[in-house]
This record gives C-alpha cells, structure tokens and sequence, in this order.
C-alpha cells in the first residue's frame, strides 16, 4: 500500500487499540524508526506486549533530551515508503538548551488540517478573503510551515516575515533590551511594506509583536482597517493583555491563540462556551495524536485536579513520530473537556517558574 493512503492508525480507533497499534507500527523492525527499535532492546519490558493503554506510557524514560543530538536519520520508521518520502526536519526553539529535533513528513499536516476547522469556527476569514502574514520564526521551526499550509487550505498567499527568536533570547538574557527593540522595530517596517502593498486579512504574530504593532499608529491602522484574523502564539499572554487586544485593539478581527511546539504539535483556542467566563482561552490538543496533562509540580506523575495548575507533560503518537511522556517547560490550568472537544483544555500558560525550576526568558518568540 502506497505512502499516500496508508495510516498505520487512525483516530477512529478506541484509545487502547489506538496505542496499541502505535507501538506495533514503532517498535516492528519491518516498520519502526532505528531508534526506537535499537532503544527496545534496552527497556525494562516489551513495547509491543506490555504497552497496552496511554497509561502504560508512563513506563518509557523522557527521551526527548537524547534529539538534541540524535542523528535525524535514525528517527525516520521503515515504513514509509521510500518511494514517496518526503521527510522534513524541524528544530525546537532551543529555549533550554541545545535545540531538539524532530523528523515529519504529513502526520502534521493531517493536525494542520483539524486547526483549519476550528480557526473556521471562530471565524476567521477563509478562502477568498484576503492574504496571510506570518511574522516569525520559519525554518528551523515548524511553525512557519504550519501558518504557510493554512494558507493554502484557503487557496491563498502567505507572506513571510522571518525572524531569529534564539538571537532575541540570547539578547534578552544578556539584558541587551536595546537591541531586542530595534531588532522588533526592523520586523515592523517590514510588515508595514507587505501591509500597505498587499491585500493581508490574516496576521500571525506574537503578543510582543501585537503589542508594538499597537504602538505604531501607521501599522495599527493598517491592520484595523484590513485585517480581520489574528492567530497569536509563541510567548505567554496575561488576562488583561488578551482583553486589550480583542476588545479595544482589534476589534473587528477575530483573535485566536494558539499553544504548542516543535514536539507536541498545535493545540489550538477553542471556541469560547459560556463555561469559558473564567478563562476566556482554553486550548486543546489534536485528538487523539496529542495530549497534554497536567502534573504536580513536586510530584510528577500525579495529575492534577480540574482547575488546577500544574506543569505540562505532552505526549504524540503518530506515523512519524513517537514521544511518550515528557516534561515541558510550561505551566497551566487543567479545563474539562466539552462534548466538541473531548480531551482536557489547558489555560491560562505561563513559562515555568516555581521555586526549583528553571525561569525561562521568552523573548519575542
């Protein structure tokens, strides 16, 4: 069967068989990655026979460290049919350290596909509406893709505005506030030159960048009067923050966050429910591939309670890629789920900084 057609498992699958057939497809040397198949010989039990739910993933280690250095070409599974390979590698933002990375060639595509639909139920302009402007990171980072194939699914342009968010960081860091301004300031005049030439409707972008486009009352205009889509991501936003921009900034443009990263995959806003009052964005990742739980900050492997905070712990089981359990560098709010959406939200998400943990500096990305 063709790479084109053939899904090894899919969504309609109950959630053990689900994870069954993930491991069957990883760890079979006639289908899994030279990684995970080497790294099943080391493992204190057998993927295939004893991993049978999502719960029994809490037995593999955290392997994500080891794709700081990992050559890329021993996570690609035999499987795909190398007549059709079209693998990409991606970079994380390097947040933490030395970059991790990861292989894909469409299962994110298939999860770009589902953000579409919930970016069209917020009402976000589609086909025939206008351009797209994505301002920020592309390669190494996915992210740039991603906006770019939601663009096309609306059969329109994107434009891109590419920027270096481990320079900015590394600026930040080093308290070098100056040069992180002039840097965003050289970002705005290139969006103002796309902005005043080209029919944009869509802007991704970051809080930060949002926040100095509102500064300048050239661009604000310019997005006021044409822009009716804001997708924002990237770097955590406060309540009052948010409010500003939906409500007195952009006003006739539907705002829209989005959460996630290179390892995890997007997990985009849901549309608000009148349960929502408290917290006005709730994310939720792509069912059933990726999950995000929330665990106690001292413990873990303990979830947290509904309503509670506690720090993200993602995991994704697709065609490309296997990443059981691992710790992120965020913190958030555990939300029940609706019947639209039947996986936990997470609100409210903020860089983790409690006593012990590493403070992160986002910078503009």
């Amino acid at each position: 069967m063709s790479n084109d057609t053939f899904e090894p498992f899919t969504a309609d699958l109950p959630p053990d068989e689900f994870v069954q057939a993930a491991m069957d497809w990883h760890f079979s040397p006639t289908t899994g990655s030279p990684f995970w198949v080497k790294r099943a010989t080391e493992l204190p039990f057998d993927p295939l026979r004893d991993i049978r739910t999502w719960a029994d993933l809490d037995r593999f280690p955290d392997v994500s460290e080891e794709w700081r250095d990992v050559p890329v070409d021993a996570l690609v599974p035999a499987g795909i049919d190398r007549d059709t390979w079209d693998f990409q590698v991606f970079d994380s933002g390097g947040t933490t350290g030395q970059p991790k990375r990861i292989v894909e060639s469409r299962s994110r595509r298939a999860g770009v596909h589902w953000v579409s639909t919930v970016l069209d139920e917020h009402g976000v302009p589609g086909e025939g509406a206008g351009h797209w402007l994505h301002i920020g990171p592309t390669g190494p980072h996915i992210v740039g893709r991603s906006i770019g194939l939601l663009a096309q699914l609306r059969q329109t342009f994107c434009h891109y505005i590419d920027f270096d968010p481990r320079w900015v960081k590394q600026r930040a860091k080093q308290r070098q506030s100056e040069d992180v301004a002039r840097y965003v300031q050289h970002i705005l005049d290139q969006a103002r030159d796309i902005l005043r030439t080209q029919p944009v409707s869509v802007i991704f972008a970051t809080p930060p960048v949002l926040e100095a486009i509102a500064a300048r009352d050239e661009l604000l205009d310019l997005v006021r009067s044409r822009v009716r889509g804001i997708i924002w991501a990237g770097t955590s936003i406060g309540a009052e923050t948010l409010h500003l921009l939906e409500s007195e900034l952009f006003p006739d443009a539907a705002v829209v966050g989005l959460y996630g990263n290179t390892m995890m995959g997007i997990a985009p806003q849901r549309p608000r429910t009148p349960a929502d009052d408290t917290h006005s964005c709730v994310f939720v990742p792509y069912h059933p591939f990726s999950r995000v739980r929330l665990v106690d900050l001292q413990d873990t492997a303990q979830e947290v309670a509904h309503g509670e905070r506690g720090q993200a712990r993602i995991s994704l089981l697709s065609r490309d890629v296997l990443l059981p359990w691992t710790l992120e560098r965020d913190s958030a709010l555990r939300i029940e789920p609706t019947d639209a959406y039947p996986q936990d939200g997470v609100a409210d998400v903020r860089p983790l900084s409690a006593e012990g943990a590493t403070s992160v500096v986002e910078g503009v990305y």
